[in-house]
């Protein structure tokens, strides 16, 4: 069985802590993979994306001592099979790679693939597979939780689409501006994305919030919350 770990600023989404130990690591894991009814003892093989450098260490040694496997950590020298046209292609997240790659498989190109995570990513595939590069933006979820430690009077309130753009309660208001506000952004970045390239990519969306925004939108083709955990598969078989 073939474990495939997305270790992101965020199927399982535990939170991630910079300074989590091994040991806390590794018995998570255990904890999770037994949860969902599979015996530890069965994963053969480990595939890890980490964009969190400082966890990669402690990661690895929770793998190699709980699972008594050495990962395959998606980074330079993992063939992915897109032509990376960053600057410098190091500089490029694993979780970007790895989506761009699994999106273009199932979708053709090309593609915008945006990831609604901490950070909201917008990536560009051309026709013929390359990976041409994209935006990044804050996220949701750090947007929100600024707003609330920065505004004293304003309060937490559920993340949905209010009936109208115009708020007529604070709450309301505050809905209105979230969700309306990440659409429009969306949208905006898609048409500028689209007028660069000079091409109509489908649009294709994932990550937390994926669901909420494009509810809003038809800019957004599509939500695929498998989109990493493909990746890794496809990109462990291709390596080995």
């Amino acid at each position: 069985m073939l474990l495939a770990i997305d270790l992101g600023n965020h199927d399982w989404r535990p939170a991630t802590r910079r300074d989590s130990m091994p040991d806390e690591l590794g018995l998570l894991m255990v904890q999770l993979t037994r949860q969902e009814g599979f015996d530890p003892k069965s994963v053969d093989s480990v595939v890890v994306a980490s964009v969190v450098p400082p966890l990669n260490s402690a990661l690895v040694q929770a793998i190699e001592r709980y699972f008594d496997r050495e990962p395959m950590v998606v980074g330079p020298g993992i063939k992915t099979g897109l032509k990376i046209h960053y600057r410098d292609p190091k500089e490029v997240g694993a979780d970007r790679i790895v989506a761009a790659m699994s999106a273009f498989k199932k979708y053709g190109g090309p593609l915008i693939i945006i990831d609604f995570g901490t950070g909201t990513t917008y990536d560009v595939v051309s026709k013929e597979g390359d990976y041409l590069g994209g935006a990044i933006a804050p996220g949701m979820g750090i947007s929100v939780e600024a707003l609330y430690e920065r505004a004293a009077r304003l309060q937490r309130v559920e993340l949905k689409a209010p009936v109208t753009v115009i708020g007529r309660t604070t709450a309301e208001s505050m809905q209105a501006g979230i969700i309306f506000g990440f659409t429009a952004q969306v949208e905006g970045m898609v048409d500028r994305i689209r007028k660069e390239l000079g091409a109509q990519p489908r649009v294709i969306a994932t990550g937390g919030f994926a669901g909420l925004i494009a509810a809003q939108t038809p800019v957004i083709e599509l939500v695929d919350q498998r989109l990493m955990l493909e990746g890794l598969r496809l990109i462990y078989e291709m390596n080995v």
